[in-house]
């Protein structure tokens, strides 16, 4: 069911603590850490607590924590320095987007130059 947490899915376990992950932030409705395959000197994912599989589905279901997510996004751009030069939010909907894990996250990626469209 949507909103809950489930079994299969990676970032539910690290939301629960039964797969590690480096936080480098946690509120009461997200948790960021830092990516194992970084595409970008600062690459951190920032995920609900609460399981929905893509950011449109949260935004329409809870836009309250849709909204917390964002501003925690930028808050680890600035932790990370991240926005003295620019960064990049990056929602990736759906396989043929390049989404592997099916629970709603937002990359923030930065420090580094970031061309358009990306290659």
């Amino acid at each position: 069911m949507a909103g809950e947490p489930q079994a299969d899915c990676l970032f539910c376990k690290i939301v629960t603590g039964d797969v590690p992950a480096t936080v480098v932030r946690e509120t009461a409705t997200t948790l960021a850490f830092r990516d194992i395959n970084p595409q970008a000197p600062t690459h951190v994912l920032v995920i609900p607590k609460v399981h929905y599989p893509d950011a449109a589905a949260l935004a329409a279901a809870e836009p309250g924590i849709a909204a917390d997510l964002l501003r925690e996004a930028g808050q680890v751009a600035a932790d990370e320095k991240a926005d003295a030069h620019g960064y990049r939010i990056v929602f990736n909907t759906g396989a043929g987007a390049g989404q592997t894990v099916f629970h709603a996250h937002a990359h923030v990626l930065g420090g580094r130059g970031l061309q358009w469209p990306p290659g």
